[in-house]
C-alpha cells in the first residue's frame, strides 16, 4: 500500500479502532472517522492529527441504521476523496437473556452486528473493486465459531458476518483487493466493562490493533487474535455434543 492512504474507519470510537488509527496517523494517512457521537469523535480526531495524520475528518451517522446506506457510504467516500483502506470495527455485545425476552432488543443485536455490517462491507468491497485495489478489514469475533448458550444471539450475528466476509475474500482471491476477517478473543474495552476480567485469555486493544496491522501487511484472509484462540476454538468447534452440552461456556 502506498503512502498517505485514504482510510475509512467505521466505528471509530471503538477502542480497537482508535488504537489501530494511531498507527495509521503516524504513517501520515488521510482518515475519516465514522460514528454516532461527534462529542466522542472530535477528541479522537484531535489526537490523531497531533500524531501526524495528513488529514482527519469526522462523519456522524448511526451505522446500525439500515436506511440509505448506499447514499451515506457515497458521502463518506466523497468526503475522503477516494478509498484505499477500510476498517469496520463497530458492534454491540448485547445481553443474551434480554434478547430472549425482548424481540426488539434481539433485532438490535442482529442488525448491529450482522445485517448493517454486512451491507457496509459489501459497499466498501464494491468501491475497492471499482478502484482495482485496496484492503477491507472487518472485526468479527471468536464467538461466531460455535453457538453457545451464554451468548448465541451475538455469536450467531458474528458467525454470519464471518461467513459473509469469507465469501468476499473468496470473491476477490487472486485480485488486488484484499479482504481480512479479524476474530479477537475477549478484549479489555468499554464494551466488556461489565465482565470479570483477568487471566491469559484476555487481550488489549493495543495487541489486537498490532495484529491487524501485521495481517494487512501480510495480506492474510483471517486471523485469530491473540493467535492461540485459533487452537482454543478448534477444540470447541470439534467437541462432541454430548460433552459440549455439559459445559457452561
Amino acid at each position: 500500500m502506498s503512502e498517505n492512504n485514504r482510510v475509512l474507519i467505521l466505528g471509530a470510537t471503538s477502542s480497537i479502532a482508535e488504537h489501530w488509527a494511531r498507527g495509521r496517523a503516524e504513517a501520515g494517512d488521510h482518515l475519516l472517522l465514522v460514528g454516532r457521537s461527534k462529542d466522542k469523535l472530535d477528541p479522537i480526531a484531535t489526537d490523531l492529527t497531533a500524531r501526524g495524520a495528513k488529514s482527519v475528518d469526522v462523519f456522524v451517522t448511526d451505522l446500525a441504521d439500515l436506511e440509505d446506506q448506499d447514499r451515506r457510504f457515497g458521502k463518506m467516500v466523497e468526503a475522503l476523496g477516494g478509498l484505499d483502506l477500510v476498517l469496520l470495527a463497530y458492534g454491540e455485545l448485547g445481553d443474551q437473556e434480554r434478547g430472549q425476552a425482548d424481540a426488539g432488543f434481539l433485532r438490535r443485536i442482529l442488525v448491529n452486528n450482522f445485517t448493517s455490517a454486512a451491507i457496509w462491507a459489501e459497499l466498501a468491497a464494491g468501491e475497492l473493486e471499482r478502484r482495482g485495489k485496496g484492503s477491507l478489514v472487518v472485526l468479527s469475533s471468536v464467538a461466531g465459531d460455535r453457538g453457545r448458550r451464554i451468548g448465541y444471539s451475538y455469536g450467531a450475528a458474528k458467525g454470519g458476518l464471518t461467513r459473509y466476509v469469507e465469501g468476499l475474500a473468496h470473491r476477490f482471491a487472486g485480485s488486488k483487493v484484499h479482504v481480512l476477517c479479524v476474530k479477537p478473543g475477549p478484549v479489555d474495552t468499554p464494551m466488556t466493562a461489565h465482565m470479570q476480567k483477568g487471566g491469559p485469555l484476555w487481550s488489549t486493544p493495543e495487541k489486537v490493533a498490532a495484529d491487524i496491522e501485521a495481517a494487512i501487511a501480510k495480506r492474510k484472509v483471517v486471523i485469530y487474535t491473540p493467535w492461540f484462540w485459533w487452537g482454543i476454538m478448534m477444540i470447541i468447534r470439534h467437541l462432541p455434543r454430548i460433552i459440549f452440552n455439559k459445559m457452561n461456556i
